[in-house]
């Protein structure tokens, strides 16, 4: 933790919700759904993550409400390849809204603390004190590897798979951007949330994006997840659209890839449950770019209830964002990617001091530094995966980000 005085955490009800994307800004923390969820603004700690639940533990709370959610939280974006020092946030200001209420809690040194809201409004009139600057006029995009040479990369992993070494493959490729002034993070966040506004939309320290995935959530001892598998390109005409959609649904190929993942994500969690089951059959989720086929899986955790961070843990990564066998799959994405996933693919969300919270699978986002942006995206690879229909589906994809940022 980079403070060494005790914490105290304070929450109080909010009289009504608020724009939790303006809230959290450019350079605040942010993890929502259609309006609920969480923005925060400041630090009071950053830990590790194999230190957070104790951390989260050892602050005092002053919390009437006692929901999900309220008393000290900590948000963060966990990577693909996961490590016990990556640091989480406890923001120092957090609010947090569902359908039923509103709430702030703030996070701070134990002998001094102020009514949260008074502080809520403190860093509501310093945020509109400052003007957004106007935002780049031009742009550069340029791939980290050209079309042709991933292309080569699918068949080499397609060769790989047809030999026997694995039975699927996730393979992403890397698009940077360069601007002639600073992305302004805040616009790029508004502009997701107009255009997915079902995803979850996420901010931790420069990473943001709109996720249409649930890894997993628990609220108390409900545990939910929604897999995702099998993805096609919108055309933005409805009869094109429809077609696409029939034609996953009808697909043996992306059916049976789709069940594997839901048989992965149900076996896991039943590890921790007393019961878990899923939708007999996948639903079609429509996003302004593509559709997914997703099926919702519930269940009930044993007692005592496993955290969310090991739930987290036991699940990732699913079958979707790297493959399987998981060992051999991991072997081949740093053998033919060529470059570091960092937090992509990884997961990003939220848990609080009783072990509750909400990630999402980190895609469909970019790492923003000043004047650039590096945009991933990512196909399953299987042994009858077509290179250029693969490097289709991933433009498809990235350009979900990229419209957001470029936007002169």
């Amino acid at each position: 933790m980079i403070r060494s005085t005790a914490l105290r955490a304070v929450t109080r009800p909010l009289s009504k919700s608020m724009n939790l994307v303006s809230l959290a800004g450019g350079d605040g923390y942010l993890f929502s759904r259609a309006g609920s969820g969480f923005a925060g603004r400041g630090v009071a700690a950053r830990v590790r993550r194999d230190q957070l639940t104790a951390a989260l533990a050892a602050i005092e709370v002053d919390d009437p409400i006692q929901v999900p959610g309220t008393g000290p939280v900590a948000v963060g974006a966990l990577p693909f390849l996961f490590d016990p020092g990556a640091e989480v946030v406890i923001p120092e200001l957090i609010v947090g809204q569902n359908d039923d209420r509103a709430w702030v809690t703030w996070v701070g040194d134990a002998d001094s603390p102020p009514d949260p809201r008074a502080a809520l409004e403190t860093s509501l009139e310093d945020q509109g004190s400052h003007r957004q600057p106007p935002g780049p006029g031009a742009f550069e995009i340029k791939a980290s590897r050209s079309p042709a040479e991933w292309m080569q990369v699918v068949g080499d992993a397609v060769q790989r798979i047809r030999a026997g070494e694995l039975e699927k493959v996730v393979l992403a490729r890397e698009v940077l951007v360069t601007a002639d002034a600073p992305i302004p993070v805040e616009s790029v966040l508004a502009r997701l949330a107009r255009s997915f506004p079902d995803c979850f939309l996420y901010l931790v320290d420069g990473f943001c994006g709109a996720s249409p995935e649930l890894l997993v959530s628990r609220s108390n001892d409900v545990v939910r997840a929604q897999p995702m598998a099998g993805t096609a390109p919108r055309a933005g005409e409805p009869e094109a659209d429809q077609r696409a959609a029939a034609a996953l649904l009808a697909s043996p190929s992306y059916r049976h890839e789709h069940q594997i993942t839901i048989d992965a994500v149900h076996d896991t969690l039943l590890r921790f449950s007393s019961y878990v089951d899923y939708e007999p059959e996948p639903s079609v989720v429509a996003l302004a770019n593509v559709v997914h086929l997703a099926t919702r899986v519930e269940g009930r955790l044993s007692h005592p209830s496993a955290s969310i961070l090991d739930l987290v843990e036991a699940l990732h990564p699913t079958p979707a964002v790297c493959g399987r066998p998981a060992a051999a799959a991991l072997t081949a994405i740093g053998d033919l990617e060529g470059f570091d996933r960092g937090r992509y693919a990884g997961a990003v969300g939220w848990i609080d001091s009783r072990g509750n919270g909400e990630f999402a699978v980190s895609i469909r986002g970019a790492t923003i530094d000043g004047n650039q942006a590096v945009v991933v995206g990512g196909n399953g690879i299987v042994a009858d995966s077509d290179p250029e229909t693969e490097l289709i589906e991933t433009r498809a994809k990235m350009q979900a980000v990229l419209s957001a940022i470029v936007r002169p």
